[in-house]
């Protein structure tokens, strides 16, 4: 199997085709579900007899990603590959659905499949630690989700051989201050969640897109860079607001009431592409908007190749709006932590969105504020977490939209409520995952921030 590469070819006639790319993912109800990806840093473990620097991100070789993918290699893992490179892994059989892949420097993400219960994404991800766990050991490994690298700096990262990457890195300085930190230095969890029709997606855009900062300060677990405590609680957010604004952070042309699957199609169109692929090969179009491509006007790289729908299914694969349409929502405002922060996160978002009433109330209470406060807000929360300001106070807006989250989760009768308890807790003043490890940073550790990678790991 190959990356690079689409099995949609039909050629782009007109932008009907387009919106009905995104139109495809509506579904009924009864048919949603709930999909988890989650990253994790890897690092050597202390006490390696071979030269390797205990804690160090691990190269694709040796005894590196690549190996450990390798290991995982089987009937249940069938090989993914980038020309002659193995990048990733996908679901066989028992873990039909699911896969695994490579961020840019090594950081090891289960896409998990699309399940019905909280229960199943907890096990799932459970599953997923237990199987790799062993065969890193093997290789001298550990992993920790966290939102960012807590101790290497940037050009201490490996890179992998994913050739995607080596236009992205090429491209990012051009575009942002802090892009290749977010490629290299970064790690996410988010929640994939179906909609009904075009105005069940708008309003759940409006809603996740609005709480989406809400969402980053009770996930935040990001306060350390390069072993200090840099200023900061979710240095990860901090990163996204200065790597490329063309595609990420908070369009409000998303906000606005006659926001559609049209209005999504158009704003990407607008987006520099970073790639097209061909032959099992990816060409360089950094730069280059889709719409000049289809009006004809690309650069000479592209000269003389067609647009498919598969090329603007891969586009849609590299815009990073803080909420991403595709053929379902994604959410991806939050840092990468504890298995049970990583499940509450999926907790949150279905809780207020699978319950029609609870999306209702939930958009209700979105709107008592201009989008100006959620973009502010945006900006605000890297640094304040749970402190920053808002109207009324950020912690009340938390109680009230985790109590939201409850209903929705209790409406759908399938005793997923607890998962939320770890955002109760915040809510009510406890510390964020970023304040609980400043805390034993400043205290008991010392200013040591190696021991993170003993009591955080999986």
């Amino acid at each position: 199997m190959s990356n690079p590469g689409t099995s949609n070819s039909a050629t782009i006639e007109n932008r009907a085709q387009l919106v009905e790319v995104l139109e495809r993912g509506s579904k009924p109800r009864s048919e949603w579900k709930i999909g988890t990806e989650h990253e994790k840093f890897g690092f050597v473990l202390p006490g390696q007899d071979d030269g390797r620097t205990p804690l160090s991100a691990p190269p694709y070789e040796p005894k590196g990603i690549g190996a450990l993918l390798r290991k995982l290699e089987g009937p249940d893992w069938a090989p993914i590959h980038d020309g002659e490179a193995l990048i990733g892994l996908a679901g066989q059989n028992s873990q039909k659905g699911r896969s695994i892949s490579l961020e840019p420097a090594g950081q090891f993400e289960l896409s998990g499949a699309p399940v019905v219960s909280l229960q199943e994404t907890q096990s799932e991800m459970q599953e997923h630690f237990d199987l790799i766990r062993g065969p890193a050991a093997e290789l001298g490994l550990g992993f920790l989700p966290f939102g960012f690298q807590p101790l290497w700096a940037r050009d201490e990262m490996p890179w992998m051989p994913k050739s995607r990457y080596a236009i992205m890195r090429s491209y990012m300085p051009k575009v942002g201050k802090l892009g290749l930190d977010m490629m290299t230095r970064t790690c996410t969890v988010q929640v994939n969640l179906d909609f009904g029709d075009e105005a069940d997606m708008a309003r759940k855009m409006r809603v996740s897109l609005a709480l989406q900062p809400l969402a980053t300060a009770l996930f935040a677990n990001s306060p350390f860079v390069e072993g200090k405590a840099n200023g900061f609680l979710s240095n990860r957010a901090r990163i996204w607001t200065d790597t490329d604004n063309q595609r990420s952070g908070q369009p409000s042309l998303f906000f606005a009431e006659d926001f559609s699957f049209e209005k999504y199609v158009d704003w990407a169109l607008d987006v520099p592409m970073y790639f097209v692929a061909r032959d099992g090969k990816n060409i360089d179009a950094s730069g280059c908007s889709f719409r000049r491509w289809l009006e004809g006007s690309a650069q000479p790289a592209l000269e003389g190749l067609t647009p498919t729908i598969g090329d603007f299914e891969d586009h849609l694969t590299t815009v990073f709006p803080d909420v991403r349409l595709k053929q379902f929502l994604e959410m991806r405002g939050a840092d990468a932590g504890r298995p049970e922060m990583m499940v509450a996160q999926s907790a949150l978002w279905v809780g207020l969105f699978y319950d029609a009433a609870t999306l209702e109330a939930a958009e209700k209470l979105v709107l008592e504020q201009p989008w100006e406060v959620y973009q502010q807000l945006r900006a605000d929360v890297p640094a304040k977490g749970m402190q920053a300001d808002f109207p009324g106070g950020l912690k009340a807006l938390a109680k009230r939209v985790v109590a939201l989250a409850e209903q929705g989760l209790r409406a759908r009768v399938r005793n997923e409520a607890q998962f939320l308890d770890p955002l109760h807790l915040i809510a009510d003043g406890g510390p964020n995952q970023a304040e609980y490890w400043l805390a034993l940073y400043e205290g008991a550790w010392g200013g040591n921030v190696k021991p993170l990678f003993r009591e955080a790991s999986i």
